[in-house]
């Protein structure tokens, strides 16, 4: 098996030129995609039964994955424009973004989650400043007072997606023995 094509990086290409986008921008928005495109790859040609089955003893499924990826990152793209109450302000069922609920597809939640990516890109080439920080939510896993600054937010995203696409990897393998990469 040949290595995975991100499905985004040309989306993300496209945004740079277009925007006259360079260095960091760039950089940081590739990475994003070529771990979303991971994560993409990971459910390649599944139906929605098997993307919403568990493989094992967690409650995660791929399905899950790409909805809880989806939803966190939307959130972090809130907090990067309008901080922990922006962040807050749309609801979350904390325990069903991680499996697929009654009349969700796996085409659906992969288009919401392209959805989100192509809004992510475009804050990022629209925002003036990657410094922009604002105070974290109060939670027993941030640090009291810290903020953070669009670029570690960006970050952050990156790391939960490459650690959700490690996830999905082991689901998959799990599920029907194919594999990301290798």
């Amino acid at each position: 098996m040949s290595a995975p094509q991100p499905a985004g990086a040309a989306g993300a290409a496209r945004a740079a030129g277009a925007t006259g986008l360079g260095g960091e921008r760039v950089d940081l928005l590739q990475t994003l995609d070529k771990h979303r495109g991971f994560l993409r790859f990971t459910v390649r040609d599944l139906t929605d039964e098997q993307a919403a089955r568990r493989t094992t003893a967690s409650e995660l499924c791929l399905g899950g994955l790409i909805k809880h990826v989806a939803a966190t990152e939307a959130g972090w793209m809130r907090f990067a424009v309008g901080g922990a109450d922006a962040m807050a302000s749309e609801p979350l069922d904390w325990e069903g973004q991680f499996r697929m609920a009654e009349g969700e597809t796996l085409a659906g939640l992969l288009a919401g989650y392209e959805q989100v990516a192509a809004a992510t890109d475009a804050l990022v080439a629209s925002l003036p400043d990657l410094d922009l920080a604002h105070p974290l939510p109060s939670a027993p896993w941030f640090e009291p007072g810290a903020a953070w600054s669009v670029r570690r937010v960006l970050l952050h995203v990156i790391a939960e997606t490459a650690q959700h696409a490690g996830h999905a990897d082991i689901i998959r393998e799990s599920l029907d023995g194919a594999r990301t990469m290798g």
